[in-house]
């Protein structure tokens, strides 16, 4: 969680309103992304780059315990 949010933050004009929330179902971790309305396009990039790399780069921390990762961004 901590890796999700240093990641948005350092992105983002506004690093104060950027919140994680993790929730776990059973072999999922769900990762929401919150920032402000005005940086949603700083975190998706152009075609959804940014944000397919930020995706990547989760799913790749747990890859060893098994689990699978959903981030959802939200503004």
């Amino acid at each position: 969680m901590e890796l999700l949010t240093n990641m948005a933050k350092s992105l983002v004009n506004n690093p104060d309103e950027v919140q994680v929330k993790k929730t776990e179902r059973g072999n999922t971790v769900i990762f929401e992304l919150s920032v402000a309305p005005d940086d949603m396009g700083k975190i998706i990039g152009k075609n959804g780059k940014r944000a397919q790399a930020i995706r990547s780069i989760m799913k790749a921390k747990y890859l060893k315990s098994g689990k699978r990762v959903v981030v959802d961004i939200v503004g």
